[in-house]
């Protein structure tokens, strides 16, 4: 089944160009202004502000990592590489910082706008993918919880496959995921003890 794309609605987005002065940015900025975004450049440093933009376009053949205020790799927005120089070096610092995007310079008439789609695109999925790992990793973490509960309910159901299907019937009454029972479980199991 395909996945329907979201086309954004770019009116009054904000996009941050962080390139030398140079005719690319003159025509960078106009295709952005006429997509409806508000745009401003910077170079060498970035402003502080730069963190409440919505797309970010930088020098992948001039630009180094100290330019911008986070770590590689981490920005809050969709990054654009504009890229001039096929040097494998400079490709690679440009994914390094997630480049989710790319535009080749020089910067003619056209490819912005499709540019800014597929840059939101990979953007919003590596988010979601990123989440979607952290909840995978959280929840595996939580298996220890989920034996130690078993263990507990295995003492008055008499074996672990009965008091898993305790546990999940505790979790569909409390809707709750099995990880929420189990740590209500384990939480009852120690609270038990203590009295």
């Amino acid at each position: 089944m395909k996945q329907k794309i979201f086309i954004p609605e770019f009116g009054g987005a904000r996009a941050v160009i962080l390139h030398r002065p140079h005719p690319t940015v003159d025509s960078l900025s106009r295709q952005l202004r006429a997509i409806g975004l508000s745009v401003e450049a910077h170079w060498p440093e970035l402003p502080a502000s730069v963190m409440l933009a919505d797309y970010l376009f930088f020098d992948a053949d001039m630009g180094c990592d100290e330019q911008f205020p986070w770590p590689a790799g981490e920005a809050s927005m969709p990054m654009i590489a504009l890229i001039g120089s096929e040097a494998p070096g400079r490709i690679e610092w440009a994914l390094s910082h997630n480049a989710a995007s790319k535009i080749l310079k020089p910067v003619g008439d056209g490819g912005v706008f499709s540019g800014l789609l597929i840059a939101r695109q990979t953007y919003d999925a590596r988010k979601a993918m990123a989440a979607e790992i952290a909840d995978l990793r959280a929840r595996l973490s939580e298996r220890q919880t989920v034996v130690q509960a078993v263990m507990l309910l295995a003492r008055n159901a008499g074996s672990e496959d009965r008091a898993y299907d305790q546990l999940r019937q505790m979790a569909m009454s409390w809707r709750v995921n099995i990880e929420e029972a189990a740590q209500r479980v384990v939480a009852m199991g120690l609270a038990a003890k203590r009295a």
